[in-house]
């Protein structure tokens, strides 16, 4: 007999997190780590073991058996599940901090048993629940068809040093600007200095979940909404930022979309540098020059390294451009020379930046 539950599509599952709705992922620790719906709780029906064990029981024995260890497993767990489910329930609060009482939203791998059974647990504890329809993985084939879909980009581009990460923050403290953040959302600024203090970056597949949920918060593509006019900022990349890939699409939407050039003197490139760099363990700097030497060449990163060891950042960033701007000018070769446009930021802060920038891309786009 199968287990009665309502059962929602992506999109409208979707729409409820929007709303508000706290979303349970019953899935194990491991499936959770890989990738998840932003935002989602990881509310494991089973351990990574305990998964093992169901599985290995089903593939050696029987689907009968793995059900049977499987009962067995969350049999006792059965009123700590209920009690936690009420609470998350009735602990919903809105905005303005009033009660509100939406519907849990579960979901496993494929809208099977794991959440089926939670869902009736919870339903007989009285508390609502909602499954979602083919599980993750059918979220997954979702999210992957929106990014598809055309996004008005802006890229905002420059050498490195330019100070793009930080005029893109600023940026999005101005009215009617919308900003994507690719290297946070990666935890990395996508150089070989990029982390350089080892900060866990995502797996590709949870920074392609992370990127979709803020595409959809900037209503990148809501159809019903009017017609967006003016684009959403984004920093110009490679396809791989440290070890995590862009998706696809938005990679080839990147590189397709107009990409405004920050023209930037080398000081105000060198100053930016020493000032993100000037408080980071100078061996990490050393290791970083190692690793670019081979490309940089071996007296240009000697130098460099010698120039950290005397405490002369300034000079160790001089010699970094050069490896990096020709870096750079490789990747511009991807790029529709037609499609670049360049914006003098010489001698400006990252906020006197935004503000340019602001108001040049008024200009262009009028």
């Amino acid at each position: 007999m199968s287990i009665p539950s309502r059962t929602m599509s992506p999109e409208d599952f979707l729409f409820q997190v929007d709303k508000g709705s706290i979303v349970l992922d019953v899935r194990s620790p491991a499936e959770f780590l890989e990738g998840h719906i932003a935002g989602a709780v990881s509310w494991p029906l089973f351990s990574n073991d305990e998964r093992a064990q169901i599985g290995t029981l089903y593939k050696q024995r029987s689907r009968e058996d793995a059900v049977d260890l499987g009962l067995d497993l969350i049999g006792p767990r059965m009123k700590e599940l209920a009690q936690y489910g009420r609470h998350l329930f009735e602990s919903q609060t809105s905005s303005d901090g009033s009660k509100v009482r939406h519907a849990l939203l579960i979901h496993c791998w494929r809208g099977g048993m794991r959440s089926e059974s939670v869902a009736w647990l919870l339903r007989t504890a009285g508390i609502p629940s909602v499954v979602l329809e083919g599980g993750y993985k059918a979220f997954r084939t979702f999210a992957r068809t929106q990014l598809d879909r055309k996004i008005h980009f802006a890229v905002l581009g420059g050498l490195t040093g330019s100070a793009k990460t930080e005029t893109l923050h600023e940026l999005s403290k101005l009215p009617g600007e919308s900003v994507i953040d690719l290297e946070g959302l990666a935890r990395h600024y996508g150089s070989a200095f990029g982390n350089l203090e080892a900060h866990v970056q995502p797996t590709t597949q949870q920074f392609s979940n992370d990127l979709y949920a803020e595409l959809r918060a900037l209503n990148a593509w809501n159809d019903a909404l009017p017609k967006r006019t003016r684009p959403i900022w984004i920093e110009n990349e490679s396809r791989s930022i440290g070890f995590v890939d862009l998706p696809e699409p938005i990679f080839s939407q990147l590189i397709s979309s107009r990409c405004f050039e920050m023209m930037r003197t080398d000081d105000d490139r060198v100053h930016h540098l020493v000032k993100m760099y000037g408080e980071i363990d100078p061996e990490l700097l050393i290791s970083a020059f190692k690793r670019i030497s081979p490309k940089l060449g071996s007296d240009h990163a000697n130098n460099a390294i010698s120039a950290i060891s005397d405490g002369k950042l300034d000079i160790a960033a001089r010699l970094a451009l050069v490896y990096y701007d020709k870096t750079y000018a490789h990747g511009l070769t991807k790029r529709d020379s037609s499609l670049r446009t360049d914006v003098n930021c010489k001698n400006l802060s990252p906020s006197e930046c935004a503000l340019h920038l602001n108001l040049f891309l008024t200009d262009f786009i009028s």
